[in-house]
Order: C-alpha cells, then sequence, then structure tokens
C-alpha cells in the first residue's frame, strides 16, 4: 500500500464517515481521461499532477485559494486540504463501472491512464461530479454511487463517477495502461509515450465526419459545428486534429473544447466494455457508439 500523507489520511477518512454500501467489485479500475499534449513533460516528471500544480486542466480553471476548486474540496474533504500544499491534492479521474475502452469520461480527453487496483483503494469518489456540490460518496470499501449512475440517464458525457485519487500518481507504480487514440499513432505523442514505464495500448478510434455534427446542431451550438467545420480535414475530425487545432493560436482553446465535445459525443469508438484483467483481448471496433441525444441545457 502506497503511504500516504496526512492530508490525504484526513481526507478519506472524513469520506468514509459520508460513504454507505457494499465494497466496490476489485476488477474495476479508475481512469484519468486527458489531452495527450503534454505527454512528453509526463515522461521527464513520471508523476500525474493536479491543475493546483499544473494551473491547467480539460475542465474549469479554479484551482486556486478562494476559487470554486479550492472551495468543492474543502468541502467533499472537510478541510484536510486547505493548508496543503498543492503537490499534495488529489488528481481527478473516473470510475471506469461501464468498462469502456476509451475510458471512463472522455469528455476531458481521448488518452486516459488506467490505474491500478491498489490505486483505486487511495481514491474516493462522488455523483454527480463535484462541481455540483453532490451529497453521495463513497470509497472502495463503501460504494453505493454505481447504483445511482446506473439509474439516472445522462448525456454520456456526463456519465461518470467522479474519483479523486489522493497521494501521488507516479507513472511506474501506479499506472496499469496509458491508451491512446489511434489518430497519434507514428507522431510525438506516440513517440512521447514510449518512454513512460507503463504498457501502451490502443483504443477504436474517435472520428466523426462535419457532415454527422451539422445533423445536431444544439448539442453544444451551431456555432461550434461551424468550427469543426473549419477546423476539419477532408472533412472529418479525429483527436490529432482537434488536438493541433488547439495548440495552433488561431482558435480560442475553450471553444475547441467545445468541438473536441462533438467529436467526443457523435465519434466515438463502439462502447464495446473493457475485458476484465487476464481476459483475451479482440481488435477494437471503430464503428462508432450511436447515443440518443438530448438538447444542450
Amino acid at each position: 500500500m502506497t503511504p500516504l500523507h496526512d492530508h490525504a489520511r484526513r481526507a478519506l477518512a472524513h469520506v468514509t464517515d459520508r460513504s454507505t454500501g457494499d465494497p466496490l467489485d476489485p476488477d474495476l479500475r479508475v481512469t484519468l481521461n486527458f489531452h495527450p499534449h503534454f505527454l512528453h513533460r509526463l515522461a521527464d516528471e513520471g508523476v500525474y499532477r493536479s491543475q493546483f500544480v499544473t494551473g491547467t486542466s480539460n475542465g474549469g480553471l479554479t484551482a486556486r485559494p478562494g476559487g470554486d476548486r479550492w472551495r468543492w474540496e474543502s468541502r467533499i474533504f472537510g478541510g484536510a486540504y486547505d493548508a496543503a500544499p498543492a503537490e499534495t491534492r488529489p488528481v481527478y479521474g473516473a470510475l471506469d463501472f461501464r468498462r469502456r475502452p476509451f475510458g471512463a469520461a472522455p469528455r476531458f480527453g481521448s488518452a486516459h491512464l488506467r490505474l491500478t487496483a491498489a490505486a483505486v483503494e487511495r481514491a474516493s469518489f462522488c455523483y454527480p461530479d463535484s462541481f455540483l456540490e453532490p451529497g453521495d460518496f463513497g470509497v472502495a470499501s463503501r460504494m453505493r454511487l454505481i447504483a445511482l449512475a446506473e439509474a439516472d440517464e445522462k448525456d454520456p458525457l456526463d456519465d461518470y463517477i467522479e474519483a479523486q485519487v489522493h497521494g501521488p500518481v507516479v507513472i511506474g507504480r501506479d499506472v496499469e495502461a496509458l491508451v491512446l487514440d489511434p489518430s497519434h499513432r507514428g507522431t510525438e505523442v506516440e513517440e512521447a509515450a514510449r518512454r513512460l514505464p507503463c504498457r501502451v495500448e490502443w483504443h477504436g478510434g474517435f472520428r466523426v465526419s462535419v457532415d454527422e455534427l451539422r445533423r445536431y446542431p444544439d448539442f453544444r451550438g451551431p456555432e461550434y459545428v461551424e468550427l469543426a467545420a473549419r477546423i476539419a480535414v477532408d472533412g472529418r475530425l479525429d483527436p490529432r486534429i482537434v488536438q493541433e487545432a488547439a495548440g495552433s493560436g488561431r482558435y480560442d482553446p475553450q471553444d475547441v473544447k467545445k468541438v473536441w465535445h462533438c467529436l467526443a459525443r457523435f465519434g466515438a469508438p463502439t462502447s464495446r466494455a473493457r475485458p476484465r484483467p487476464g481476459a483475451a483481448r479482440r481488435n477494437p471496433d471503430r464503428t462508432p457508439t450511436r447515443w440518443p441525444v438530448r438538447p444542450r441545457s
């Protein structure tokens, strides 16, 4: 078991006291979905860091004293991290209870780190996302959140149980595999991935045509469909194309994030369940997943 610092021990104890339910299936894993543009830094440092350290995020940017993320963590963890150094704070992922090959929360990126069973033991969970200030919590020994999530009818991009992993996430110790989109094969992303001290795997691949996105103008808004059309190559999008657009300086990164949401929502590979540990692996199906569409809020 990885030794935990005092802030993490107090945070986990606080969440455990608020959690109910049966123990988690030991085969389930936590995944950390992200966009892989910073893999070179991850390879150099060997540690996955929180937004309190990096100042970046695939969600909101409020990880600062008094900011929303700081306030949410103070509430969830009973103030355990209020005076803690930034590098001791938890990192965020999701519980892959649906065993998706592309990770539990693809809205945050096409790549993911699949953590070990030991890392799950030092995670806390909430449903829904912490920015909604939920009242339902879980830990590995007390987990009723899966039943809540399965009874809900959320849009697929919102269909996740948030995980907060306490203690450092060290790639060589806490990660079973890095899973990438095949659009990054033969690129600097793959080059950086091969430097990591963990297995590299590939899922079926996100891809969508602009014509397909035009069928759903109300998902994020018609302006983002038009931006997708400008970004697309030969009328199609994949994660590499979207990542290059985000780093080009030609577009607002927050707007490109909405384009990614469109790609993740309508261009996901078939959501075939990830095999249980030890099960034979099959070639991934690249057929896009079809989910019912709800209007944007």
